[in-house]
């Protein structure tokens, strides 16, 4: 048996301001915007080459989900983006106004910095030792 996690649900605010961060600041590719209904959209993103896990942007519904955006796991970083070019899309986070919450460190296991989304959901920039 084979298995893989193919997306995971992302709670947004608002959906195209939500693509305009992915695609713009963070270089992400569009890779579904299908309206469901007049209120629903399916909308996924993932980082350009990307053949693993994307994203699922899904705007919040009711009053419970709103209160979960930009918390979805309590402060901890949630989500980690690895990259073959650490320092040149880092240079491209600050350029684009990308809140960096921890700057660039050396760790075991690769050079790693932890960057805030549009909605504060923190996230790990990770280049891997062996990359």
């Amino acid at each position: 048996m084979r298995q893989h996690i193919a997306q995971l649900s992302l709670v947004v605010r608002d959906y195209d301001e939500a693509i305009a961060f992915y695609t713009q600041k963070l270089r992400f590719t569009l890779l579904e915007d299908t309206p469901l209904s007049e209120t629903k959209r399916w909308v996924r993103v993932a980082p350009q080459g990307s053949e693993g896990c994307g994203l699922l942007l899904a705007k919040a519904a009711s009053e419970e989900q709103q209160s979960r955006i930009g918390n979805q796991t309590g402060g901890r970083v949630f989500l980690f983006l690895h990259t073959d070019d650490f320092e040149g899309y880092y240079q491209h986070l600050l350029a684009e106004g990308v809140r960096i919450v921890r700057p660039p460190s050396q760790e075991a296991y690769g050079t790693v910095a932890v960057f805030e989304d549009l909605y504060g959901n923190l996230w790990d920039l990770i280049e891997p030792r062996n990359s």
